[in-house]
């Protein structure tokens, strides 16, 4: 019988290694990198270009249709029409970061821009768009040149096929 209680004897229970504590959540959410912000006008600055690019397209809108005139918006139709619809001549919108001047004549006669200068054509959003952050008046007369000769084209030169 000794061998049975020496058998129901058992070893004594090994001691488990304390667990890892896991780092909580925040201190995670603190060590990852946050993506640098992107660069915003300064305060009250995009206001001053938008309206003074609103003044730069609204010199050119004469005889045309001001669709939107609200603060941060104003677009401008042209009196043709284009499967029923006005057809587009230029618009001024305010973004967050930055003001949006797109011009039509552009995209419709993209040889305007051969005489462009570089600086204007960096300012370029897709083919009939520009940002500005900050008011350039060496940059915003030359957009207001192009504006005209825009005008002009759509008055002088053929229009797209179906445009009325």
């Amino acid at each position: 019988m000794a061998k049975k209680a020496q058998a129901k004897k058992k070893a004594p229970a090994k001691k488990k290694a304390p667990a890892k504590k896991k780092a909580p959540a925040k201190k995670k959410a603190q060590a990852k990198k946050k993506a640098p912000a992107k660069k915003k006008a300064p305060p009250g600055a995009s206001g001053d270009v938008f309206g003074r690019l609103r003044e730069v397209l609204a010199e050119h809108a004469a005889g045309y249709v001001v669709e939107h005139d609200a603060p941060g918006s104003f677009y401008v139709d042209t009196t043709h029409e284009y499967k029923g619809r006005p057809f587009f001549f230029g618009a001024v919108r305010q973004g967050k970061a930055y003001v949006s001047y797109h011009l039509f004549p552009v995209y419709v006669f993209p040889d305007l821009l051969d005489d462009a200068s570089p600086a204007l054509r960096r300012r370029m959003q897709g083919k009939a768009c520009f940002n500005f952050r900050a008011v350039d008046e060496a940059l915003f007369d030359e957009l207001r040149a192009l504006t005209r000769r825009g005008r002009e084209a759509f008055q002088r030169r053929p229009l797209p096929a179906g445009v009325r």
